[in-house]
């Protein structure tokens, strides 16, 4: 039977993928795609395109790869938030939020900390800001 068209398949290396260990010690695969939904969640209305995105999940899953059979999830989140933070700083803001559970704006201050400084710094050497 013919039907006209045409189909492709592609095929993909199965990879053992280790198991992501819960902070409840459940075990769970690990989702390449969960990684990829939680960094375009972080940089939704950024300015971070899509193949960033796709690289950073691609880092993220090497590294997790080179983990062994099993990884834990705050390894994980940490590899996400490195890949954020040099991404976009406010995508790793969002992330880290989150993540690490902040509750009170002197915590979110403490997220804040290592990025107030330099600007601080900056402003100084640029003479102070505007001109008066």
């Amino acid at each position: 039977m013919d039907c006209g068209h045409r189909f492709t398949t592609f095929e993909r290396i199965e990879l053992r993928l280790p198991l992501v260990v819960k902070s409840d010690g459940r075990r769970e695969p690990f989702s390449r795609d969960k990684v990829l939904a939680g960094l375009r969640l972080a940089c939704r209305k950024r300015p971070v395109s899509a193949e960033d995105l796709e690289a950073a999940a691609s880092r993220v899953e090497q590294q997790v790869l080179t983990a062994g059979a099993e990884i834990q999830a705050a390894d994980v989140g940490t590899h996400v938030m490195t890949e954020l933070k040099g991404l976009d700083k406010v995508a790793y803001l969002r992330f880290a939020s989150v993540y690490l559970d902040v509750q009170t704006p002197s915590e979110f201050q403490t997220l804040l900390a290592p990025w107030l400084r330099p600007e601080d710094e900056e402003e100084a050497a640029d003479g102070g800001g505007e001109d008066p």
